[in-house]
């Protein structure tokens, strides 16, 4: 595998040198531009090393950052971290927002329950999350994190439908 990485870093050099050199050939334009942006983007991949922050980990799609998950199967994931907001009953997507980086689930609560409130126009009152969330500091609903002794009981889901607001 070592073998095999080294030839292909030593391909993809040599392929940068030669399109370095030949770049000044290429008109102003789109193309150039990609193609310069391309050459940044493979040389800052050659450059890095494990220890390097801010690594490029996909070139199709620079954005995606790693992920530690610290399970035994599945120790790293690459992606970017999204909170996904839907309602209790029917599981209607009510909002979704990316958080580059890798923050911290409870840091990402605040923030989905703002976006839910301008999307829908109501603040909502009850929040049912995972156990990520411990720690997350939010002060405007009432947050039942899975696993907890309070968790959801036929008597929270009855005076949860007994808040919402009548429908027109």
């Amino acid at each position: 595998m070592p073998k095999a990485l080294r030839q292909i870093k030593n391909f993809a050099g040599r392929l940068c040198r030669d399109l370095r050199r030949h770049s000044q050939d290429i008109s102003e334009g789109p193309l150039r531009g990609r193609v310069l942006e391309a050459l940044w983007l493979v040389g800052r991949l050659l450059e890095q090393t494990p220890q390097s922050k801010n690594r490029v980990h996909s070139l199709h799609e620079p954005e995606v950052d790693s992920i530690s998950r610290g399970k035994a199967r599945i120790r790293y994931e690459f992606g970017t971290k999204v909170s996904l907001a839907t309602t209790l009953d029917g599981g209607l997507a009510v909002g979704a927002r990316s958080f580059p980086g890798n923050p911290h689930d409870g840091h990402t609560l605040a923030p989905a329950l703002e976006q839910v409130a301008i999307l829908t126009g109501q603040v909502p009152a009850l929040a049912v999350v995972g156990r990520g969330y411990r720690g997350h500091g939010v002060e405007t609903a009432r947050v039942l994190i899975s696993g907890t002794r309070r968790g959801i009981t036929p008597a929270i889901g009855q005076a949860h439908q007994a808040t919402k607001r009548p429908r027109a």
